[in-house]
């Protein structure tokens, strides 16, 4: 029995998807991070940080996505290559999302969107350091089909943020081996599924839902500014 805590976001859809791409039954709550749920002590006693995704197998709970996505792979057998190198290589690129590409993403999230003032330094430098990273997987995505050779959970982890790209205002114009790799990704049906639990975040989020798009920075500004829920 498995049971998934998780919100629509990048982390959040790192779990989803790989729970899909595996072929998992489970099941989901969602947890509205603008109440302030993922601080209650029923909560942090599954993941002491107060973060989503978490999850809980048998009654062993697991918190960080990148956890969440090794266990899943080494339960299943799938997608975490099958010796100590093609793990590692799966390891080292998805450590990279997890050091680089959501923390350089998140915060060109914050002081681009959510922000109260507009900080241009600083957003400045998020961008660039996103823009940056994408250039580092554009060169690897010219030698490999996908990042550790094979797709694995590294791809995911990477797609789920990269996806947002415009969210986070970093362009990837110039960037073909970065959007043929988007590409092929989307059209997994799993990767489809996994992108609509809990819910579809294109469906609150759309460039041309300016008003959706307000509504949801607003709430999330209230919580960067004051720490606690709009």
């Amino acid at each position: 029995m498995m049971k998934l805590y998780t919100a629509a976001t990048p982390n959040g859809y790192k779990a989803s998807v790989a729970l899909e791409e595996m072929g998992f039954d489970y099941e989901v709550e969602k947890i509205d991070l603008t109440g302030g749920i993922q601080k209650q002590d029923w909560f942090l006693e599954i993941n002491p940080n107060g973060r989503i995704p978490a999850l809980v197998h048998d009654d062993f709970p697991i918190f960080e996505s990148g956890a969440i996505m090794l266990y899943l792979a080494r339960l299943s057998g799938k997608f975490y290559g099958t010796d100590t190198k093609s793990q590692s290589r799966v390891e080292q690129w998805l450590m990279f999302q997890m050091g680089g590409i959501g923390p350089m993403m998140g915060q060109a999230n914050v002081f681009y969107r959510y922000f109260p003032e507009k900080i241009q330094p600083a957003i400045d430098r998020y961008q660039s350091e996103g823009r940056r990273l994408f250039g580092v997987l554009e060169r690897q995505l010219s030698r490999t089909e996908y990042l550790a050779g094979d797709y694995s959970i590294a791809d995911m982890a990477n797609w789920c943020w990269v996806r947002t790209h415009k969210w986070s205002g970093i362009s990837i114009d110039g960037l073909p081996n970065l959007q043929r790799w988007l590409e092929a990704i989307m059209t997994r049906p799993a990767v489809q599924k996994g992108i609509t639990v809990p819910e579809d975040m294109r469906a609150r989020i759309r460039d041309e839902d300016e008003d959706s798009a307000r509504k949801f920075a607003e709430q999330a500004r209230k919580i960067v500014v004051t720490g606690k829920p709009a």
